[in-house]
C-alpha cells in the first residue's frame, strides 16, 4: 500500500483546539454544528457525545463522504445538549430537525410522507414493497420517511444473499441492485425450509430484531461481504430508531433535573 505524502486535514482541531474534544462529556445527547452567522448546518445525536464528536477530528477523504468533508470545512462552532438516555437524545434530535431543517442533514430526516416496508408470502415467492399505508394481509416495519426506500433496497439485497448463498450479487435480477425494480419485488425461494426461515426471520424484524440475517457465508468475496455488512448496519439502525421512537421516553425539557445548557465553541 502506497503511503500518503501528507497527513489528513483536521479542520475542527484547527478551529476549536484539542482541548475541546477532551471536555465533551461521555454522555448521550445531541450536537449542533454551526457555520457562519451561527447558522445550524447539521444536527446529530450520540450515545456517547465525546466518542461521536471525536470521530470528526480527522477529515479522511477515504473514510468520509464528500458531503461530510464539505461540512467539516464550513463548521465554525459546535454545541451540545446532554440527555437522560439514548431514547431522549433521539427525541430531542427529532425536535431540532423539525424546527431547524439543517442544510447538511439529508432530506427525509424531518417530517414528510410516511412510508412502510411491507411484505407477504404468495404462491410465487415473497413479495416486498414500499407503501404509504399498511395493507391488510401484509406484515410491515415503519413508518419511515424517505429512508423507507433505502431500507427496502437493503432488505432486498440481504434476503437475496440469504436465499441464494451460492450466487453473487451480480446474479440478482436486473434493476434489483439500485432499486430500478420499482416499489415491489418478488423473491423466489427454492424449498419449504427456506420459506419457514424467511417467515420466522421477517416476523423478528417487526420486533426490531435483525440478528437472523447475520452470518454471511465466509466464501463471499470481500466486496460482497462489505455490502452485506453495510446493508445490515443500515437495516439495524432504522429498526432500532423506530423502536426507540415508539418507547415512552421523556422529552429532554420535561426532565425534572435541570439539563446542562448548550455549550458553544
Amino acid at each position: 500500500m502506497q503511503q500518503r505524502l501528507w497527513p489528513d486535514a483536521q479542520p475542527l482541531v484547527e478551529r476549536l483546539g484539542r482541548d475541546f474534544f477532551r471536555q465533551v462529556p461521555e454522555k448521550p445527547g445531541v450536537y449542533l454544528m454551526r457555520g457562519s452567522a451561527e447558522i445550524v448546518l447539521y444536527v446529530g445525536k450520540a450515545k456517547n457525545l465525546r466518542h461521536r464528536l471525536g470521530s470528526y477530528r480527522v477529515a479522511n477523504p477515504e473514510r468520509m463522504a464528500r458531503r461530510t468533508l464539505r461540512l467539516l470545512n464550513l463548521v465554525k462552532e459546535i454545541g451540545w445538549e446532554t440527555c437522560q438516555d439514548e431514547g431522549a437524545a433521539l427525541q430531542r434530535e427529532s425536535e431540532l430537525l423539525l424546527s431547524l431543517k439543517p442544510r447538511f442533514n439529508r432530506a427525509g430526516v424531518w417530517r414528510g410522507p410516511k412510508r412502510f416496508v411491507v411484505w407477504r408470502v404468495i404462491l410465487s415467492g415473497l413479495e416486498l414493497a414500499v407503501t404509504e399505508e399498511p395493507m391488510e394481509g401484509w406484515a410491515c416495519i415503519g413508518p419511515y420517511g424517505a429512508q423507507a426506500i433505502h431500507v427496502h433496497r437493503a432488505l432486498v439485497r440481504l434476503l437475496w444473499s440469504r436465499l441464494h448463498p451460492k450466487c453473487s450479487l451480480a446474479e440478482m435480477p436486473a434493476g434489483w441492485w439500485d432499486g430500478k425494480h420499482g416499489p415491489t419485488v418478488v423473491l423466489r425461494y427454492q424449498d419449504s425450509n427456506a420459506l419457514v426461515e424467511l417467515e420466522a426471520g421477517l416476523k423478528a424484524l417487526t420486533t426490531g430484531d435483525a440478528g437472523w440475517l447475520t452470518g454471511l457465508p465466509s466464501t463471499r468475496a470481500r466486496f460482497e461481504s462489505s455490502v452485506w455488512e453495510e446493508d445490515l448496519e443500515l437495516l439495524t439502525k432504522h429498526l432500532v430508531r423506530r423502536r426507540l421512537l415508539k418507547q415512552d421516553v421523556p422529552v429532554l425539557n420535561s426532565n425534572p433535573t435541570t439539563p446542562e445548557p448548550p455549550r458553544w465553541y
